[in-house]
């Protein structure tokens, strides 16, 4: 292999690269594109409930009560209805996730310190959502009874007794559990693996559409240095991708960054070296642009996205998809980038991980480079 080949063929691809604004576009423009439209657009946080009450005891008593659920975080009383129907036209509309149901004996039954019903209806068309209302809802609930135990001993002149068991929950590397703390890290790998695909996908297909790979065939050019010339200026743009994407991260979105940037550039740098050649491999086979650029897309988004544990937790998933994941590249990137943004891991626990990404991009080259002859066939 020469040196001056090599710089040759790469320089080439610069050039090339440079006077194509859709590759530039897809290469810088598409990362930042996805980060701010997946950062912002997608959260797993459920605040600010929309409810919908139907009050009938309207008292002082159900005001306080309601007025529990209107100062959380968690819930917002967008409306009051009369009568069921109302309660239903809400929630089918859209206008409201959950309905409460106040009874009219509410405020008599409470201060005769008996227990009383309170109706609350969910949507369940969005069962996670309405999982995670029902807790809230549960919580403000217990934490309103247990008000009114405790002024009805103090009342009576008793003592309040303390709990049993006294939980005191700490939460680590996310202390006030923001789903985008979760998500931008994983979300890095995933574009690192659609992008870098789909950039080199492009590559070898474009030679033989536009009748040029004649003209490199015919020069003494080697296959290895044709397919490390044209690697080389795309591994370049997928790293100032992840630089973006960290800079982006960490400045627009906030997420805090705990573990070592040199680590996460090795890491980052191997992945990239595979995801790069697996978009060799499918432009050398495929000979055609628009073809290589829907395997590319097929191959890389859907499996990073569905079965890379970024979004779905691989433990829920049946045991035959759990099998499936281990041959998703982006598992072992997400579950690096988390480890090393969020809990600021050393080599020393990702290291297994990090292996498999090895051996991933040594399968990667090594099947790429098989792929392409110096033929015309």
């Amino acid at each position: 292999m020469k040196l001056t080949r090599l710089a040759a063929v790469s320089k080439k691809e610069f050039l090339q690269i440079s006077r194509d604004a859709r590759s530039l576009a897809m290469g810088i423009a598409m990362p930042v594109v996805l980060l701010v439209l997946f950062g912002y657009a997608l959260s797993l946080d459920v605040d600010r409930v929309p409810l919908v009450v139907w009050d009938q005891s309207r008292t002082q008593a159900s005001r306080d009560f309601l007025s529990l659920f209107q100062g959380s975080r968690y819930f917002s009383i967008g409306q009051y209805a009369g009568d069921y129907r109302g309660l239903e036209r809400a929630i089918n509309a859209g206008k409201a996730i959950g309905a409460l149901v106040i009874r009219y004996d509410f405020a008599r039954e409470v201060a005769a310190g008996r227990p009383t019903a309170v109706q609350l209806i969910l949507d369940g068309s969005d069962s996670n959502t309405a999982t995670i209302t029902l807790g809230y809802a549960q919580a403000v609930v217990r934490g309103y009874s247990q008000g009114l135990t405790v002024d009805a001993v103090m009342r009576s002149g008793g003592t309040v007794p303390n709990p049993p068991i006294d939980l005191r929950p700490r939460v680590w590397f996310n202390e006030n559990m923001e789903s985008k703390n979760y998500i931008i890290p994983g979300l890095i790998s995933i574009i690192m693996m659609i992008i870098a695909a789909l950039l080199t996908s492009l590559t070898l297909a474009r030679e033989w559409e536009r009748g040029t790979m004649e003209q490199l065939i015919s020069t003494p050019v080697k296959s290895a240095e044709l397919i490390l010339g044209k690697l080389l200026p795309y591994f370049a743009i997928a790293m100032f991708d992840v630089l973006i994407a960290v800079v982006m991260g960490y400045f627009v979105f906030g997420v805090p960054f705990r573990g070592n940037v040199i680590l996460l550039s090795v890491i980052a740098s191997v992945f990239l070296v595979g995801t790069l050649s697996l978009g060799i491999l499918i432009s050398a086979r495929t000979k055609n642009q628009l073809a290589a650029s829907q395997f590319a897309l097929v191959l890389t988004f859907l499996p990073s996205f569905l079965l890379s544990g970024y979004v779905y937790p691989i433990a829920n998933m049946p045991r035959p998809i759990q099998l499936v994941t281990y041959v998703v590249p982006a598992t072992y990137l997400t579950k690096i980038m988390r480890g090393i943004y969020l809990k600021g891991v050393g080599l020393h626990v990702v290291w297994f991980d990090a292996l498999l990404l090895v051996f991933f991009s040594a399968v990667m080259v090594a099947l790429a480079a098989a792929s392409f002859r110096k033929k015309l066939t």
